[in-house]
């Protein structure tokens, strides 16, 4: 591979592990390499064997085609099927996460279909750059943001920064289905 591909995987491959709070080693060990190895990926300095690359695409929830995607592919229309939905894996969430496009690289928002069953949740309160958006399609959804509390419930919707702390957790005993919108894409 030349640099410029090694660099190309390895700065994809970062922003999808920070923005799922997944360690190297924790990576490392799901992939069944040593999170040095993901790091020296990362940096650009060695290229995965295509059998790594696949585990590792697998392990972020997405195809190991997005590693390499045309900047040509940015400025295009995305329609995606239903049965291209890939499922996204995100460290303590209890809930189903699928994306709603095949990639968000060079795209100011990520939307997902998320389905939360009853006593799933974003796990902790955490915070990161960017803002949320969601839409309640069924269920009620407690959502907390900078410490204060809303039930919401279907056709209600959301919006904040998420520099805020903010956790959320499906208290019924029903699944809460929403769509919700991420930007900047961080998964």
């Amino acid at each position: 591979m030349n640099h410029k591909i090694e660099t190309t995987i390895g700065e994809r491959l970062r922003g999808l592990r920070v923005a799922q709070r997944i360690t190297l080693k924790d990576l490392g060990d799901k992939v069944g390499c040593s999170g040095a190895l993901i790091s020296q990926i990362e940096n650009g300095h060695t290229s995965p064997s295509l059998s790594t690359l696949i585990k590792i695409a697998d392990c972020l929830g997405v195809s190991p085609v997005d590693f390499f995607e045309d900047d040509e592919d940015i400025a295009s229309v995305v329609v995606m099927d239903s049965t291209d939905r890939r499922p996204v894996k995100i460290k303590n969430w209890e809930a189903d996460v699928t994306q709603l496009v095949r990639t968000t690289r060079g795209r100011l928002m990520q939307p997902f279909h998320t389905i939360i069953p009853p006593g799933g949740g974003s796990g902790e309160n955490y915070s990161h750059p960017g803002q949320e958006f969601g839409f309640i399609i069924r269920g009620t959804l407690t959502l907390k943001v900078a410490n204060k509390t809303y039930e919401l419930t279907p056709g209600k919707s959301f919006y904040y920064s998420s520099l805020f702390g903010h956790e959320w957790k499906n208290n019924s005993d029903e699944n809460v289905e929403v769509i919700w919108v991420v930007s900047p894409p961080n998964l």
